[in-house]
């Protein structure tokens, strides 16, 4: 008997302050992921010692997210203003999905709703090493901006750096 698969219902949760804690320990697996390739340590304990950079949280333009797939949590996403690019309003800082969910199309939600929810000039960045990233990247901002952005090579805390920059729009009603 052949079952039939359905789509995962995809969640972006607005994270409030109780739940910072938890995005805290999910950046451990992200830093993981990019011990790829950055030099990062673990600390004597174990953890890696990387923080956000200090007062982040309490920026009101830092936005957190908890992702959830069939209400398990899946990852985290932030939308903030740290922007390298002149006239860029918002920026994905910090940005996790487990591995079990990726290649299901969560992280192509995650970044559709969030263009939808603030739309403006958005700059979205990936190290140049991070090979999974680039090919992300290119394929589903080519896909949900229909082409309309421009590429931008600079250093990111002195790492080669990919900078996308568009305009995302409210969508039609």
């Amino acid at each position: 008997m052949a079952t039939i698969s359905s789509q995962p219902l995809i969640e972006l949760h607005a994270a409030q302050r109780d739940e910072l804690e938890t995005i805290e320990n999910l950046m451990q697996f992200y830093l993981y992921d990019f011990s790829e390739w950055l030099p990062l340590k673990l600390g004597e304990h174990g953890f890696f010692n990387a923080q956000p950079k200090p007062g982040y949280w309490r920026n009101p333009a830092t936005r957190p997210f908890l992702i959830k797939v069939d209400g398990e949590l899946a990852g985290f996403v932030t939308v903030d203003d740290e922007t390298h690019l002149h006239g860029a309003e918002y920026n994905i800082g910090y940005f996790f999905v487990s591995r079990r969910f990726r290649g299901q199309g969560v992280a192509k939600f995650v970044v559709s709703t969030l263009l939808s929810r603030f739309p403006g000039q958005w700059q979205i960045f990936h190290l140049d090493v991070n090979q999974p990233a680039q090919r992300f990247w290119a394929r589903v901002l080519a896909d949900l901006t229909h082409g309309e952005f421009t590429l931008h090579q600079l250093p990111v805390d002195g790492y080669p750096c990919t900078v996308y920059r568009f305009q995302a729009s409210l969508p039609a009603s």
